[in-house]
This record gives structure tokens, sequence and C-alpha cells, in this order.
């Protein structure tokens, strides 16, 4: 679990998300701990506690070190990391007898040390005293906990190793060996990345397949260096030493391409003694499987255009708007709800298209020459060309059409979200991360047609396309949060389901006081996933990095023998450590 991974859903309507500044990784070791085992040693666990509302509430677990004094733990805890608050944490070491895991009693209780997410980031690598629930030491014993920012981590691997012929270590019955990967530090420090599990009784065992993220792995440096080490597992904690390589990512690509993928595991005593020794076993890498994790930066830096198209309310329900009461009055020292919403929003999307040119359409309003009623009509009065140069063209154009309409009704949107989706859907023909339309609708009041816009917007779940609005004035918007898929999944009136949320519904009234950067950020706060989750959805990676081939997986670059996986192939996979 990821702590701190439902705030957003939390956060009340109209406040601003508070920015993740980053993922964290963190990893932890311990020293000299109590020995509560009057047999043995003690089999040590780490509770991770977070500080929420007054109590601390446990977000996390490691696994059991069986036997072992000074334990080097496999599992990484991941958090957001908000630089703005005070994370309380706390990491709580256990003795954990038995199959039963770790538990929390007081009388398997090691030691315990409390500090701030912050004070780790900062340090980098911070050791602490643990302390008895008295507040005295335990001993001599010690936690380190290490953390690593992970924002800028653009994928993970899954790995699959096996062996051949690894020497015996036992008398009476066969080796039970497991591998243990480490990442080399700058420091030439050994970071442990994976462990495995026990294979019992096996010289030529397979393990289980693994997935790490590239940071951890490799610090997303290919060339790093890489150490595997394989032990006979003993049950009291002394494991005979098997023996290890060194490698690199890089080098295991390359040897996985070329079906090459197998190193000696030496064991350098018995090679500086043996004269004819050559190895103390094979290990093979079985299949390597590179995930790249995209995020909305690497798709606007690939080239992919965000088209904005504006719909305007001119319904009559606004009001006259030469009565300074009507929502669409136009003061010329204030500007109305329309207008703020318009700006706010525009000059956040006008940097993300290259030709800066809005689509600005009208829906609600009689309009000029026949004044029959129209519901998605452009403001320009040009129907070949809906488009205004930047946001101070439909702000213009905006101004130009209000005394030439006639306000009418009803509320119908479900046409101007049909229409901006006819223009995705040929891009989508494009098979290309291209270009992504956004659809900013103003309303003043609850849609007439509900059963139709949500059909439409069933639809448009399939499309490169987000739908964004924002209700102007104090009417109940209560049905509005309908169309919002963040209580649930919409459905169309035939049932049918969005395959994913592309609409999100702000109430502007909620964010009147706000300034124009903040109401931005809460519009345009759930667009960057809508758009990851499109184009991962269709496995489209950013364009410039190659195509997708259907039999690969979604997610994966998959490296292999010709035979066994084709040419190298690219999937993209919405961001499992987060869209930044």
């Amino acid at each position: 679990m990821s702590a701190g991974s439902e705030r957003g859903a939390s956060a009340a309507p109209g406040v601003v998300p508070a920015p993740c500044a980053s993922k964290v990784e963190l990893r932890l070791s311990c020293r000299h701990l109590l020995d509560r085992d009057p047999l043995s040693k003690s089999d040590p666990g780490v509770a991770l506690l977070l500080r929420s509302q007054g109590q601390w509430l446990q977000v996390d677990r490691t696994e059991v070190v069986p036997s072992c004094l000074h334990p080097v733990f496999s599992k990484v805890f991941t958090l957001d990391y908000y630089f703005e608050e005070v994370q309380k944490l706390r990491f709580e070491v256990y003795d954990c007898p038995g199959p039963s895991g770790l538990g929390c009693r007081d009388d398997d209780f090691l030691g315990g040390m409390e500090c701030t997410l912050g004070q780790i980031v900062a340090q980098k690598k911070m050791t602490r005293a643990l302390l008895l629930r008295s507040g005295r030491n335990a001993g001599k014993s010690t936690i380190t906990v290490i953390a690593e920012d992970i924002s800028t981590n653009n994928g993970y691997v899954e790995l699959s190793f096996r062996a051949r012929k690894l020497d015996d270590k036992d008398l009476f019955s066969k080796s039970d060996p497991f591998l243990e990967l480490y990442r080399v530090n700058d420091d030439q420090t050994e970071q442990l990345v994976y462990r495995t599990e026990v294979v019992k009784n096996n010289l030529s065992p397979a393990w289980e397949p693994f997935k790490v993220s590239l940071n951890c792995l490799c610090s997303c440096e290919e060339t790093r260096p890489l150490k595997c080490l394989v032990w006979d597992h003993d049950s009291r904690g002394k494991h005979d030493f098997i023996g290890e390589f060194a490698t690199t990512f890089a080098e295991m690509q390359k040897a996985f391409r070329e079906d090459q993928a197998q190193w000696d595991c030496v064991n350098t005593k018995y090679k500086q003694k043996k004269r004819n020794y050559k190895n103390s076993g094979v290990v093979i890498l079985a299949d390597l499987k590179l995930y790249r994790v995209y995020s909305f930066l690497d798709y606007i830096m690939g080239g992919c255009q965000i088209h904005c198209t504006v719909a305007i309310d001119f319904t009559a329900s606004n009001g006259d708007p030469r009565n300074s009461c009507s929502l669409h009055y136009i003061n010329p020292f204030q500007p109305n709800e329309y207008l703020q919403a318009l700006v706010a929003v525009g000059e956040v999307c006008q940097d993300y298209d290259s030709d800066n040119r809005f689509s600005a359409l009208g829906f609600g309003a009689r309009i000029p020459p026949n004044f029959e009623v129209s519901h998605d009509f452009a403001i320009n009065f040009n129907p070949e060309d809906d488009e205004c140069e930047g946001i101070q063209g439909v702000v213009a154009a905006y101004q130009n059409c209000l005394p030439r309409v006639q306000l009418y009704g009803p509320t119908n949107v479900a046409p101007v979200i049909s229409r901006v989706a006819r223009m995705a859907a040929a891009e989508e023909r494009s098979g290309e991360a291209s270009q992504y339309y956004i659809l900013l609708i103003l309303t003043d009041g609850v849609v007439t047609d509900m059963a139709d816009t949500r059909e439409a917007i069933v639809r448009a779940s399939h499309l490169p396309m987000s739908v964004i609005i924002v209700g102007v004035g104090n009417a109940d918007f209560t049905d509005m949060q309908t169309l919002d898929g963040d209580d649930g999944v919409l459905r169309s009136p035939r049932g049918e389901p969005a395959v994913r949320d592309i609409v999100q519904f702000v109430p502007f009234r909620e964010l009147k006081n706000a300034s124009p950067a903040a109401l931005a950020k809460c519009v345009l706060a759930e667009v960057p996933t809508q758009v990851v989750e499109y184009y991962s959805h269709k496995e489209l990676p950013p364009r410039g990095l190659g195509t997708h081939a259907g039999d690969a997986g979604p997610g994966c670059v998959l490296w292999g023998h010709p035979k066994r996986a084709g040419q190298p192939r690219l999937h993209p996979v919405s961001s499992i450590l987060g869209v930044p």
C-alpha cells in the first residue's frame, strides 16, 4: 500500500489538490537486535506506521528474516512525499517466531523509532537507536533507513532466474538454494534489491519471477554494477555460500537478446584452492521483460498536442446580458464567472497547442439568421471554421456573440460532446499519440438531456478526449456529480460502462475567491492522468519511441530471442509510481 494514496479521494470539492512532490522508496536494515529466543536468534520483521488524525496507523510491513540479529530487509516501502506537510513515521521491530508472520505483541517487541519522512529524505540515509516502550535504548540495537526519490523512474523490469548443477552443501540431502540480487552504489556499498524464495532440496532450482523498478535495480543507470549471490538456506540463519557473479542490466539485456544469458556461479575460496575448479553451478536468466512507464510530460515532450474546445451555455436561465445580475453581464471592471473560468483554464491549455487556436462553441440559444435554437454553434458564426486565435480570440468572440443571439434553452450538452468526439475519433485512427482533446463546458445549470449526455460520455471514454464541466452561478449542481466518475463507474442508459473516467466537474462558486492559478489547477487536476490512461489503454508510446505490437502484452518492451519474443517491442503502462 502506498501511504497517502487516499488523499485525492478525500479532498473536498473545490479544494485545490496538494501536488505530490515525489514518490519515495524506503529500504530498511537493522544491527545488533535483541535476542528474544532462548534456543536460536530472533526472527525480526518491521511494521511501518503513519501518524494520521492523531493516531498511528499501520500501512505496511516487511518480510520476516529468520534467525538473524543483523537483518537486511528485501521489502521496499513506497510513500508519497509532500514537502508542505510534516509526515510522522514510526518503525516497530518485532520478533516473529512461528509461521504466523509479523505480530505486534508487546512481549515480541524489539524496539521502535519515530521520525518524519522529511528527516529521512533530507539525510537520504538515517541510522537511529531503537527504543523500548519505556523510552530506554534497546541495547545496541539500531535501524537504518535509506530513502530514494523515484519520481524520475521510467519503468520496471520483471526477471526470472534458474540455476543448473549448483554445489551440494548438505550431507543427507541436497542444497536449499536462494538467490540475492544486489546493486553496487557509487560509494561501493551494496544494496539488496531482491531476495528470492528458497527452493528446497534442489540443485537446479527455478525461482519465481519478480518485478523491481529500474530505479531500485540500477538507479536507472543500466551500466551500474550488479552482483548475484546464491546461498544454501539454513534454518538457523547460518546460510552456506554457494557462489556469485557480477553483471549489469545492460549486459543482462544484451545476453538475453542473444540467448546467452547465463553466468558461472563462482566461489572465490574454491577457485583459489582448487586447480581445476570451474564453477559451483550456472545461473541462467530465464526471462526478462522491461516495462516502460510514461508520464504526461513524456507524451507532451513526444509532440502530443492538447486541443481545447470551449462550449458556453447561452440558455435563458443566465439572465439578460444587459442586466448587471446576469451571469453573462459584461462588466468592464470585473470579468464575469464565464470569463474567469475561460481565461484561467485557457491560459494553461494554450501552452500545449502549437497553433494556439481554440474551438469555441455555444449551446442553448436562438442564433441568426433564422433564430432557430442550436446546441452546437460556432460563436464566431463561421460554421466552416469554429476556431479562434488564442484565448483572447475566444473572449472577443464571446463578447461579440452575446448581443447577436437570443438566450433560450434547454441545457443540452450531448451535441457539443458528440461534436468534439467526432474530431477525437478521427485522431484515434492515426494510431499515434499526437493529439488529445479537452472539452471545457461552462454552464449555469444541470443539463436537461442527462440520458443523451451519459451516452455521449461513455462513447467518448474510448477516445483521446476529456470533458471538464464548470458549474457557474448558484444553482444546485448535485445531479451533475453523477457525470464525474469519482464515486463509481459512469454508465450509459443502456448499462454500458465508461472504459475510463474522463469527466471532471467543478462548481465555480467553491473557487470564486481562489487565484486563477488555483482555479486552473483544480479544473485541470485529472487531465494528466486521463491522457496517460488513454494512451496506456491503447498501448501507444510517446511519438518517436516506436509502435506497439499487440502480442507483447501491455506496458512492456520485451527483449528476447526472435524465436521466443520477436524483435524488441515497446508498450506504455500507466504509472504505478505515480503521474507527475
